[in-house]
């Protein structure tokens, strides 16, 4: 009965996501609008080069660096050519689905689900001929125990998030942690209560974050804050906090049923999401994350993350703010239409997102049709007219554009929808959303230059996804947005 359930559970997932990829589309623009800014190259891969991309970086020679699903290191020449004509080489193999990688001081510092490896070409060949396990300091027994990994931070340590054992349970040693490895290989667990983590980074401020699946206490997908003595939602590691020196179990565990923000003034040790991924609206299986910082060459989008989306071959950007003491931040579409699903991104030198990913046989449904992919996405030099970040205010939020507004169509109330929603916190899988409310536009107030707007509301609701509709801003010039959407997660509310 129990494989009947998850057979048909998967099945109408896959049928999910085809009811709405038209609907998607809608509320995105379309690919070929988004292409006018950010038009998508194919990296050709060659047919006997079994290429299954988990992770990037690139060289200081200018050569990608690609981690694959098999365990293989690949460098390849060529890739961001204005035509790529490629070149592959082997570099090193042996390794199991690597979704971390990082050059550092001559050598290739990779994660896997069972370590953290060093490999450097001690012989100058351009073959790895040394590798050295920094950290195996977690347990390891079964296919959803993923380990991903950030780049390694100022202090050279390397952030790893580790998955439970399924869904539900934890029975390996560390499984629904997050833990860093140091440049001498010691591990230090960081926090608790992840559940299947798909990507680790830092924002402009170098707070670290993992993107989180939805699943088991988790409504939707999620960024979370990595903060070190935090419980992330997930109590199925409650189990490893002996092993954690100078960590205490936290006195409670949730409610199921319950509501973060509730179960947040409850239990002391709980870090809401930073900000909540409204599902298949606003990506279903989000992964890996880069943080833009190319200086402009990527358009008017600096200092936010870019993330991909597994299932529905997609990237999305976000931004953070701390209020508070606490994160949060919103969520925006950027671009669809990938060929398969996309497990990392990585910005390039010159400033282009490379992206990346495969499918599998494990029953994931994945919205772009090629079985692996390697794709560049450069910015044409056409700004799109865009919401290009909103912040959080005492009475509402300041909504910034990337080019300026019609003001007169920006100070009607009538130009703005929100609304708002939660998930229910619950041992359950996922959530639909709940607690819905509408809220009232009270004023809204151009800035001089017409780049952004403050937008008074009648209230604003803890906890809630505030969901922006901008379907009738318009430009200066008369231009419609290419994106209309936008959700903003609301941990707190900024003091007065």
């Amino acid at each position: 009965m129990v494989k009947l359930r998850s057979i048909l559970t998967v099945s109408l997932f896959s049928l999910s996501s085809l009811l709405h990829a038209e609907e998607l589309g809608k509320m995105w623009g379309t690919a070929e609008e988004e292409a006018k800014y950010y038009p998508i190259i194919d990296v050709p891969i060659p047919a006997h080069v079994p290429m299954r991309p988990g992770s990037f970086d690139f060289l200081p020679d200018g050569r990608l660096a690609v981690g694959t699903r098999r365990g293989d290191i690949y460098f390849v020449k060529g890739a961001m050519d204005a035509v790529p004509a490629p070149s592959y080489d082997l570099f090193a193999t042996g390794q199991d689905e690597i979704f971390g990688l990082d050059w550092r001081d001559g050598a290739l510092v990779t994660t896997q689900f069972g370590e953290v490896t060093r490999i450097s070409d001690t012989n100058k060949d351009g073959k790895a001929d040394r590798y050295d396990t920094l950290s195996n300091n977690w347990g390891y027994a079964e296919g959803h125990e993923f380990a991903f990994s950030s780049k390694h931070d100022p202090d050279g340590n390397v952030w790893v998030a580790l998955g439970l054992s399924g869904s539900y349970k934890s029975h390996n040693l560390f499984r629904g942690w997050a833990v860093k490895v140091t440049p001498d290989g010691k591990m230090i667990p960081v926090c608790s209560g992840l559940r299947s983590p798909g990507g680790v980074g830092a924002n402009a401020e170098g707070a670290m974050f993992a993107i989180e699946s939805q699943g088991p206490w988790n409504g939707c997908c999620s960024l979370k804050h990595l903060k070190p003595g935090g419980f992330l939602g997930h109590p199925a590691s409650y189990n490893w906090y002996p092993y954690a020196p100078g960590m205490k179990v936290p006195a409670l565990e949730p409610q199921s049923r319950s509501r973060l923000q509730i179960e947040k003034k409850r239990i002391k040790e709980l870090v809401p999401p930073v900000i909540r991924f409204p599902y298949i609206k606003m990506g279903r299986s989000i992964s890996g994350f880069q943080l833009n910082q190319t200086g402009g060459k990527f358009g008017p989008f600096e200092n936010q993350l870019f993330f991909g989306d597994y299932t529905l071959s997609l990237i999305l950007r976000a931004t953070t703010e701390k209020i508070n003491g606490v994160w949060q931040g919103a969520c925006y579409p950027f671009r669809e239409g990938l060929s398969t699903g996309i497990m990392n991104v990585e910005f390039s030198p010159q400033g282009q997102l490379i992206a990346g990913g495969f499918t599998t046989n494990r029953q994931w449904p994945v919205r772009g049709t090629k079985p692996y992919a390697i794709q560049r996405i450069d910015w044409s030099g056409i700004v799109p007219f865009e919401v290009r970040e909103i912040n959080i205010r005492e009475d509402g939020f300041m909504v910034h554009f990337t080019k300026p507004i019609d003001k007169s169509v920006a100070a009607g109330v009538g130009t703005y929808e929100v609304k708002t929603y939660t998930h229910i916190f619950q041992g359950a899988y996922g959530s639909p959303e709940v607690d819905q409310t509408d809220l009232k536009v009270l004023k809204a107030v151009p800035s001089e230059d017409g780049l952004s707007v403050r937008v008074y509301l009648d209230k604003l609701i803890e906890g809630h996804i505030h969901d922006f509709d901008f379907s009738s801003m318009k430009s200066r010039d008369g231009g419609k947005l290419l994106h209309t959407k936008a959700y903003y997660t609301v941990n707190e509310i900024p003091k007065k």
